[in-house]
């Protein structure tokens, strides 16, 4: 298809069944042009809206959502957590890490509840051909995106993940029991360090990716780096950002100078999307062209 390639109109039937993403705030998203354009490319009579919504909301929308027969939905800050205990069903992954961010509406009115972010991350490296599975890897940054990779990677196959978590976060309780539940419950090998510049060092010198889940280094603190040089970059490393503005962080240019492999966080968005939009329609969103037309 052309990059310029009109759609046709959209149009909103009787029939059409509404999908939507859910969060405060939402205006910036790029999940409802994803999924729009993916609808009318392939035909599907859906419609993906999204709703500037506060988590105490949610228990009088679900219900509603319900009834009006939603296919299903996105859950984006500040809801990841709070719509677990709304969910009948979990997959393995939202169970260990507590965090969801797509909802499916079952034809028998049960919510299933699940993540696509460890999935969008990792399919990724998949197509940047930088290979996990087997491999170690250092994490940076326990926050949402950071658990839920650190979940999905362990559950698909690393070796073992040397997780980096400042001990006065926020996150960091909810850090230990996810860290045990994944040795408790997968063949990886988690362990949970507090950063020092030794402990990055030797961390990073033995392991294949690392990964940057944090913020740091998101414009507009775009100076900002968790590492404070490229010394503890080796040969064969893989260097990953959540971030995607801007397209090159702090830390990945410094892995570029050093010629590693770098990927950046743009990619993750959109398989995320991809991932979720499969599991409503059972269907495989186009991700090339909606990556040429959006990103």
């Amino acid at each position: 298809m052309e990059h310029n390639e009109t759609l046709k109109p959209y149009e909103i039937s009787g029939h059409t069944r509404m999908i939507c993403l859910l969060g405060s705030p939402v205006a910036h998203s790029l999940s409802p042009a994803m999924h729009n354009y993916a609808f009318r490319k392939l035909g599907l009579d859906y419609c993906y809206l999204a709703f500037d919504v506060k988590p105490e909301r949610l228990p009088e929308i679900l219900p509603a959502f319900k009834a009006m027969h939603v296919r299903g939905m996105n859950l984006t800050m500040p809801l990841k957590n709070d719509i677990v205990k709304y969910c009948d069903s979990l997959s393995q992954a939202s169970r260990i890490c507590g965090a969801v961010n797509t909802v499916i509406f079952e034809e028998d009115g049960s919510i299933t509840g699940t993540t696509t972010d460890g999935t969008g991350f990792l399919r990724a490296l998949e197509s940047e051909n930088i290979q996990y599975r087997g491999r170690k890897l250092t994490l940076m940054g326990t926050g949402g995106a950071g658990t839920a990779i650190l979940v999905q990677a362990a559950l698909d196959g690393a070796r073992e993940i040397s997780v980096f978590a400042r001990s006065s976060s926020r996150f960091i309780d909810r850090t230990r029991e996810v860290v045990s539940r994944l040795n408790a419950e997968t063949n990886c090998k988690v362990a949970l360090f507090d950063y020092t510049e030794c402990g990055l060092k030797r961390e990073i010198g033995g392991s294949d990716v690392l990964i940057n889940a944090s913020n740091v280094g998101m414009a507009p603190n775009t100076d900002a780096c968790l590492i404070p040089d490229a010394s503890c970059f080796h040969e064969g490393l893989s260097v990953t950002d959540v971030i995607y503005n801007p397209k090159e962080t702090k830390l990945l240019r410094m892995a570029r100078e050093r010629n590693l492999v770098t990927m950046n966080g743009s990619d993750m968005l959109l398989y995320q999307g991809a991932a979720s939009f499969r599991l409503w329609t059972g269907m495989d969103m186009p991700v090339e062209e909606i990556r040429a037309k959006y990103f």
